[in-house]
């Protein structure tokens, strides 16, 4: 069965905003993935099980569409490996620097009018921008 792309980003985007808001209800918590990976380091256990399940939830939601639909990712065989670690570095690094990562930032800090994340929204938006132009305009990466 194939998803229809404008659904399926639909279905996404509320599932994402209820995961967060619920989240935020139920344990006063912020759906910070970049927070939530950190906060694995910890030592409250229940703290911890709790990142797990939320984090186990993310990867069992992606499992069940794709079972669901029949459509699995194709990675892009021809993007050159080290340009995908170097992308990996950069947004650890741009997630340390802004104390959080666009989950965080974008989708609940907005939604409290926070202007930090706006400010973080703004930055990652715009270097998200000039990397696309940079890599397939001036490198020729498609």
């Amino acid at each position: 069965m194939s998803l229809n792309p404008y659904l399926s980003s639909l279905a996404g985007g509320v599932l994402i905003g209820a995961a967060a808001v619920l989240l935020m209800l139920c344990n006063g918590r912020i759906a910070g993935i970049s927070g939530m990976v950190r906060g694995l380091l910890g030592r409250d256990g229940v703290a911890v099980c709790g990142r797990l399940l939320f984090l186990g939830s993310l990867v069992a939601g992606a499992a069940l569409v794709e079972r669901w639909s029949g459509q699995v990712p194709q990675a892009r065989a021809d993007f050159p490996g080290w340009l995908l670690g170097l992308a990996g570095v950069l947004v650890g690094l741009g997630t340390s620097l802004a104390q959080g990562c666009t989950s965080g930032h974008g989708v609940c800090g907005l939604a409290r009018f926070s202007p930090r994340s706006l400010v973080a929204v703004l930055v990652f938006l715009g270097v998200a921008m000039l990397t696309t132009f940079a890599v397939r305009h001036l490198w020729g990466i498609a």
